[in-house]
């Protein structure tokens, strides 16, 4: 047993510094950027925040909205073939705005190849556990690796250098980072193991920056700010669950309790997800995800826009001119509050 002593800090323990800046409007600050990764043969183009691959926000509706914005989407992973085969029939130019996610099994590595023969060579694979240290995952990821060679491949959770290295010397391109962040995650809570998601970030995006590969923020994100800081701190793409959460573009019925409208989100390693795709929970296992009620939202759209206009806004703080230029524009300070809330109530 060791303890490191070196403090590890999340969204809510620093704030963005703003500099003197010649951006005269939001508008001049470009989110688009281009992409050339480690392995993958060719390269992407867009906005790189990612709907998250849980049931919920990994939807079909989900990714022809967001595709209008340039952003992506991350498809449920129980989404059946013929709901791919007319998904690309009908937007086939939406191909390049979704990943295909697959677990480490058997029958999700079958899954994937058929999948991905209906997306041809657009085809963008995210290989998803919860435990990304585990050596069946690394030795899946290969696997995929060597049976698509040209593909871009996201793998994850981990959060640590060395272990982001491990997944990109193993074939992945972008590695997800964050274990226990998530807004419906209760992993730290039931295994007591985690690890500070703005540090998390900033320590896996050196690691995987000096090797040519890039990372992806998974969890924590709860406002555009947290969105903002997590590029600030190095993320190369941001993925967002909560915040996509209860929108018509979401899996699930609208609920009316006292009057209010809502709809059910939940964890993929929830009691009710399980209940739903696996039969129950195991009994050598427990739940580490949570269900919960979240408002009722409306149109994506323009949560959208909130977070896109809040980034744009972050940029024009600092003098970013692009997405790009934010983490080489940002200087962090350790706070302990970050808003005035005696109205919050």
């Amino acid at each position: 047993m060791r303890i490191e002593e070196e403090i590890k800090l999340d969204f809510k323990d620093v704030l963005i510094r703003p500099k003197r800046s010649v951006l005269r409007s939001r508008i001049e600050v470009d989110l688009h950027r281009k992409y050339k990764f480690l392995h993958a043969k060719y390269s992407w183009i867009g906005i790189p925040i990612i709907a998250s691959n849980i049931d919920h926000t990994g939807t079909f509706a989900m990714a022809k909205i967001l595709s209008q914005h340039k952003l992506l989407t991350a498809i449920s992973k129980f989404a059946f073939i013929d709901q791919w085969s007319k998904f690309i029939t009908e937007n086939e130019q939406l191909a390049e705005y979704v990943f295909i996610t697959a677990g480490s099994n058997d029958l999700d590595f079958n899954n994937l190849c058929n999948i991905t023969k209906i997306l041809n060579n657009n085809a963008m694979i995210c290989l998803d556990i919860a435990n990304g240290y585990s050596q069946h995952f690394t030795d899946a990821l290969k696997k995929i690796r060597l049976t698509f060679p040209d593909k871009i491949i996201m793998a994850g959770n981990v959060v640590t250098g060395e272990m982001t290295e491990e997944l990109l010397l193993s074939g992945a391109d972008i590695v997800k980072v964050g274990i226990g962040s998530g807004s419906v995650c209760i992993t730290r809570k039931k295994t007591g193991v985690g690890y500070p998601q703005l540090s998390a970030i900033i320590e896996c995006a050196d690691a995987a920056h000096g090797l040519r590969g890039h990372v992806c923020a998974d969890g924590g994100c709860t406002v555009p700010g947290d969105v903002a800081k997590a590029f600030a701190a190095g993320a190369d793409f941001v993925m967002l669950g909560g915040m996509f959460a209860g929108h018509d573009e979401c899996d699930g019925n609208i609920i009316k309790i006292n009057d209010k409208l809502y709809k059910n989100f939940y964890g993929m390693s929830s009691t009710e997800a399980m209940n739903k795709y696996a039969g129950g929970v195991a009994d050598y296992r427990a739940s580490e995800g949570k269900s919960v009620h979240v408002h009722y939202n409306g149109a994506i759209e323009n949560t959208i826009l909130d977070i896109l206009g809040g980034i744009r806004s972050t940029c024009t703080y600092v003098g970013a001119r692009s997405l790009k230029e934010l983490s080489k524009c940002t200087t962090f300070i350790r706070v302990t509050q970050q808003i005035n809330e005696i109205f919050s109530s």
